[in-house]
This record gives structure tokens, sequence and C-alpha cells, in this order.
């Protein structure tokens, strides 16, 4: 399991539904953890890592010393949203690039845990934004896709650095 960049192909399918819910689940979610903070980040999800599941993992904190707010998120449902905001948002298959991207203030979220244990739960501002951001990975959706025309312009040479990268990883 690895860290996948922008422009590589699994990062832009639907990811599949999680029907198991067993110690292979959850093995693969720990490497999912390591690789998080590894990277630094306070979200991912499985797309990004080459898993194409409908499953995030988020820590506000972005540290393993503090995990009092990291979620497991398995087969995610938007029930409502509310309010707007407006937030430089930056996503670990791009790195170095940030955008400002307009979502829902909060959410009300229905998912399955590790263990297949159903949930429901409003989140607001930070934690809801992270989820929004994985959420988007497990449709496909890309913070490429969430860029303004002159955000696609300002960040040109990084987006073609991304792509040069990935055509010669694929080539050899």
């Amino acid at each position: 399991m690895e860290l996948r960049k922008y422009p590589d192909p699994v990062l832009l399918k639907r990811a599949a539904p999680v029907t198991d819910f067993d110690d292979a689940l959850r093995a693969q979610v720990a490497q999912m953890w390591d690789i998080m903070y590894a990277s630094e980040g306070v979200g991912l999800a499985a797309p990004q890592v080459g898993w194409s599941v409908q499953l995030l993992i988020l820590n506000p904190s972005g540290s393993a010393d503090d995990a009092s707010e990291a979620m497991v998120v398995i087969n995610p449902r938007l029930v409502k949203k509310w309010g707007r905001d407006r937030h430089s948002e930056g996503c670990l298959s791009f790195p170095d690039i940030y955008v400002d991207v307009t979502r829902p203030k909060g959410v009300r979220l229905h998912w399955h845990d590790e263990h297949g244990v159903e949930h429901e739960e409003d989140f607001d501002d930070f934690r809801a934004r992270i989820l929004q951001h994985e959420m988007d990975h497990l449709e496909g959706v890309l913070l490429v896709h969430r860029m303004s025309p002159v955000d696609k312009i300002r960040y040109r040479h990084e987006l073609g650095e991304l792509r040069a990268i990935f055509a010669d990883a694929a080539a050899s």
C-alpha cells in the first residue's frame, strides 16, 4: 500500500462499498493510519492508497499521539448539509497545492466503523470539511475538479510535473 498521486487512474474511479468487516479490513486500515501520519495528513481515503473501497480515515489533529477525534468511516452517506464555508484545502495526492473550496459548513453523516457498527452524527467546521474532502475521493472527485480556472492556471506547472512523474513511473 502506497500513497497515490494525481493523475493515477485509481483516484478517478468511484469506489465500491465495503461488505466484509473482518481482520483483513482492520489490518489495511492500520496501514492507512501509518501512511496518513507519515505523510502529515489529517485525512486519507482508501483510493489514495490504491484500494478502491468506500472507506476513509481522519484525525483533525494529524497526530497519532492525539487520536481523540480519529475516525474510521466506511460506506459514508451524507444525510443532511447546512451552511456554506470557504477555506483553503490541500490534498496528499496533490502535494504543495492549496485551493479555496466552498463546501457546506456542517453535515450529518451516516456510516459504519471498522467493526461494522452503524453510526449517525453531526459534524461542523474542520471535521465536516475533512469528511467531505475525503468523501469526494470515494466518488472519483479530486482537488483538480474543485479548482477554479484561475487555480488551474496558477498550478499548471505543478500539475504538469505530477503528470510527468506519473508518466515516467508508468513507462518504467
